[in-house]
């Protein structure tokens, strides 16, 4: 448990460091072309994601999300004990990877931003991307466990544009993006409404998931790594 605590703590801090930090880059770079700006955050973002759930998966499950950890222990597939310290874990991590991505590139340590992410488009947006997240999870765990670190990340980099919101989907990481005045920033007036659309979100999802597909059982850890290894043997 303490393994896996602390893997969603530094998995959490990665992945918040990766979206701050190549929002910085992005926007520096593209010279006031947000187009551009934000196709440089959202293939940063996939990609570390990629690499973040090859590393902690096997420790963790790589959740990174409350909503994720959540809907996991309400579908059977984890453990209800775990989500009390996985909270605590992904809120202080993605605090944590904001801290890191300011330090890196000469911020302040934690500035409110500033960034409007109001209406309710934005929030459709937060439950449409949230409920894809969590259907793409139960689907790929219960089918094809294997792919998961490969399926998650082009969702998220394919609902940064097609949500109004750039798809947060993630109460730990909207938290921390209100205290970054930068690209990736969320007003903090505007985290509550995002929150709570996330979590309605997750909900329609665990209830689709659970009559669309049954729950797989909670791997033991390790067992990701034994299922993709034992599908690229087989040539699945």
């Amino acid at each position: 448990m303490a393994r896996a605590i602390l893997a969603e703590f530094l998995g959490t801090a990665l992945l918040l460091a990766v979206i701050v930090g190549s929002g910085i880059m992005g926007e520096t770079l593209a010279g006031g072309n947000a187009a551009l700006a934000l196709l440089a955050n959202a293939l940063a973002t996939g990609a570390g994601l990629v690499v973040l759930i090859l590393v902690f998966g096997p420790i963790s499950g790589a959740h990174l999300n409350p909503v994720v950890t959540l809907s996991a222990a309400l579908r059977g597939e984890s453990a209800w004990t775990r989500v009390p310290p996985y909270l605590l874990a992904q809120v202080a991590g993605a605090f944590a990877g904001v801290l890191l991505a300011h330090a890196m590139f000469g911020h302040p340590a934690f500035t409110p931003s500033t960034h409007a992410r109001s209406g309710a488009g934005q929030l459709l947006s937060e439950v449409v991307a949230t409920l894809g997240l969590v259907l793409t999870i139960a689907a790929v765990q219960r089918h094809r466990p294997a792919v998961t670190p490969f399926a998650v990340p082009l969702f998220i980099v394919s609902a940064y544009w097609f949500t109004a919101s750039t798809s947060f989907a993630n109460p730990a990481v909207t938290l921390a993006r209100s205290s970054t005045d930068t690209f990736a920033g969320i007003r903090p007036g505007d985290v509550a409404g995002f929150v709570l659309a996330q979590i309605v979100g997750g909900a329609i999802a665990v209830l689709l998931a659970g009559w669309l597909w049954s729950p797989a059982p909670a791997p033991a850890p390790g067992e990701v790594v034994a299922v993709a290894e034992r599908d690229v043997a087989s040539g699945a």
